[in-house]
């Protein structure tokens, strides 16, 4: 892509977004650090684009597309991390074949960060998962699943922290509840723990034990259920929890233009995003922090 085109595209998606009644305008670009946050959800073992007779998807996606996409932003800036949001197996004979280890490999070229695990990424059963592990030259993150009795244990961490540009950043992870939605016998002892819960505990630990300027959550949760309230939620999620910055989402393949901006328990802006699937977009959110570390925001979905 030129970089002409993808400015255009950026700009275009892209929103302002005050946190902590802060905004983007307050900030000196001389003084100001800048740490931009890439994300893909539901890739589903996409690995080619698109072809030209796609429908709506035609010419869209492709994982070598994405890198060329990674790459340019991370010369743009080195304060970059590339995180995805879960499932990203099952969808294409890739899966079927190769049983997530092509996925997994491409990843590690592309040099994401940090995962989390949603439903499908079970769909060889949890051994399936624990086989492609050492292909995966990234941390994977859930803080409510707990694998103790499984030979996932000691793979998965709750968070990770990464500093860059001395910012330092928490991410955890959250997915959604397995039964119903995956085979008993495929995720075995996998426990399931209430994810707001978690979170509440993740924020703290992040913020106040690890001192950590910025806290996202990868969530395999979903982004919104109308007709189930009381369901987890990215949304829900937002709003009853404090220290949260950004919520990556995935499950429910919701395509955002640009992050949602809800308001947490204390009455501050919580970014949430998500790109859809298929690997068709590719999320962006920047965040810029000033001498104090008080921190603003834009965000916008580039399509790859």
């Amino acid at each position: 892509m030129k970089r002409r085109d993808f400015i255009q595209q950026t700009a275009a998606g892209a929103t302002l977004i005050g946190l902590g009644g802060l905004s983007l305008q307050s900030f000196s670009p001389i003084n100001q650090k800048q740490i931009t946050i890439l994300h893909t959800n539901d890739v589903h073992s996409h690995i080619d684009p698109f072809g030209p007779d796609d429908g709506r998807n035609a010419n869209k996606g492709g994982v070598a597309r994405r890198a060329n996409l990674v790459e340019s932003i991370r010369k743009e800036n080195p304060n970059t991390l590339l995180l995805d949001a879960g499932d990203i197996f099952q969808g294409t004979p890739y899966f079927n074949y190769y049983g997530g280890e092509l996925e997994f490999k491409l990843m590690s070229m592309l040099k994401y960060d940090a995962a989390t695990i949603g439903n499908h990424d079970f769909d060889n059963g949890i051994d399936g998962l624990y086989a492609q592990i050492p292909h995966a030259k990234f941390e994977f993150v859930s803080a409510n699943y707990d694998f103790k009795n499984t030979v996932m244990d000691t793979h998965v961490k709750p968070y990770k922290i990464f500093n860059r540009d001395g910012i330092k950043i928490g991410i955890f992870g959250l997915g959604i509840e397995l039964d119903g939605l995956v085979l008993k016998q495929l995720y075995k002892e996998t426990q399931y723990i209430d994810p707001i819960e978690i979170a509440q505990d993740m924020s703290r630990i992040l913020k106040e034990e690890e001192q950590c300027d910025l806290i996202i959550c990868l969530s395999h949760l979903g982004y919104n259920y109308r007709n189930e309230p009381e369901k987890a939620s990215d949304l829900k999620l937002a709003r009853e929890t404090k220290d949260i910055d950004l919520i990556i989402g995935g499950h429910t393949h919701t395509f955002l233009p640009k992050p949602t901006i809800e308001k947490n328990v204390v009455g501050k802006n919580v970014l949430v995003n998500q790109v859809g699937c298929y690997g068709l977009y590719l999320g962006r959110v920047d965040f810029y922090f000033d001498n104090d570390k008080n921190k603003a925001a834009k965000g916008a979905s580039i399509i790859v």
